[in-house]
Protein backbone atom coordinates (compact mmCIF):
# COMPACT_ATOMS: atom_id res chain seq x y z
CA UNK A 1 0.00 0.00 0.00
CA UNK A 2 0.97 3.48 -1.60
CA UNK A 3 0.28 6.44 0.51
CA UNK A 4 0.83 9.82 -0.77
CA UNK A 5 0.34 12.66 1.49
CA UNK A 6 -0.22 16.24 -0.51
CA UNK A 7 0.83 19.55 0.64
CA UNK A 8 -2.86 20.90 0.93
CA UNK A 9 -4.08 17.73 2.46
CA UNK A 10 -1.26 18.26 5.31
CA UNK A 11 -1.93 22.22 5.25
CA UNK A 12 -6.30 21.40 5.98
CA UNK A 13 -5.37 18.78 8.45
CA UNK A 14 -3.55 20.99 10.45
CA UNK A 15 -5.68 23.76 9.97
CA UNK A 16 -8.56 21.71 11.01
CA UNK A 17 -6.76 20.71 13.97
CA UNK A 18 -6.10 24.43 15.08
CA UNK A 19 -9.84 25.06 14.38
CA UNK A 20 -10.97 22.25 16.75
CA UNK A 21 -8.17 23.51 19.22
CA UNK A 22 -9.74 26.81 19.47
CA UNK A 23 -13.40 25.90 19.72
CA UNK A 24 -12.42 23.51 22.21
CA UNK A 25 -10.94 26.45 24.35
CA UNK A 26 -13.62 28.72 23.50
CA UNK A 27 -16.24 26.82 24.72
CA UNK A 28 -14.07 25.67 27.91
CA UNK A 29 -13.56 29.83 28.71
CA UNK A 30 -17.55 30.19 28.03
CA UNK A 31 -18.50 27.21 30.75
CA UNK A 32 -15.95 28.51 33.23
CA UNK A 33 -17.50 31.78 32.87
CA UNK A 34 -20.83 30.76 33.63
CA UNK A 35 -19.98 28.72 36.39
CA UNK A 36 -18.13 31.84 38.38
CA UNK A 37 -21.60 33.62 37.31
CA UNK A 38 -23.32 31.75 38.78
CA UNK A 39 -20.89 31.06 42.18
CA UNK A 40 -20.83 35.56 42.00
CA UNK A 41 -24.83 35.51 41.93
CA UNK A 42 -24.37 33.13 44.63
CA UNK A 43 -22.32 34.70 46.74
CA UNK A 44 -24.00 38.39 46.35
CA UNK A 45 -27.52 36.69 47.55
CA UNK A 46 -26.16 35.02 50.54
CA UNK A 47 -24.23 38.71 51.33
CA UNK A 48 -28.00 40.44 51.03
CA UNK A 49 -28.99 38.04 53.36
CA UNK A 50 -26.46 38.74 55.84
CA UNK A 51 -27.01 42.45 55.56
CA UNK A 52 -30.51 41.66 56.14
CA UNK A 53 -29.87 39.91 59.36
CA UNK A 54 -27.16 42.68 60.77
CA UNK A 55 -29.77 44.84 60.19
CA UNK A 56 -32.80 43.08 61.68
CA UNK A 57 -29.79 42.34 64.49
CA UNK A 58 -29.40 46.18 64.47
CA UNK A 59 -32.36 47.53 65.03
CA UNK A 60 -33.78 45.02 67.43
CA UNK A 61 -30.68 44.56 69.82
CA UNK A 62 -31.53 45.17 73.31
CA UNK A 63 -35.37 44.75 72.45
CA UNK A 64 -37.34 42.44 74.08
CA UNK A 65 -40.02 40.50 72.47
CA UNK A 66 -42.46 37.43 73.99
CA UNK A 67 -43.28 35.11 71.77
CA UNK A 68 -46.87 34.08 71.97
CA UNK A 69 -47.53 30.10 70.45
CA UNK A 70 -50.47 29.16 72.61
CA UNK A 71 -51.65 28.29 75.79
CA UNK A 72 -49.42 26.03 77.97
CA UNK A 73 -49.93 24.00 80.86
CA UNK A 74 -47.45 25.12 83.88
CA UNK A 75 -48.09 24.69 87.68
CA UNK A 76 -46.73 27.54 89.70
CA UNK A 77 -44.94 25.97 92.23
CA UNK A 78 -44.78 27.29 96.48
CA UNK A 79 -41.66 28.72 97.62
CA UNK A 80 -40.34 26.44 100.43
CA UNK A 81 -37.67 26.65 102.53
CA UNK A 82 -34.71 23.79 102.59
CA UNK A 83 -33.62 22.78 105.93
Amino acid sequence: MIVAASFTGVIKTVLILIGVLVIIRIIGRTLIAKRNLEHERDLIAREREFEKKKEFVRKNQGKTSILSKGKIQAEDADFEEVR
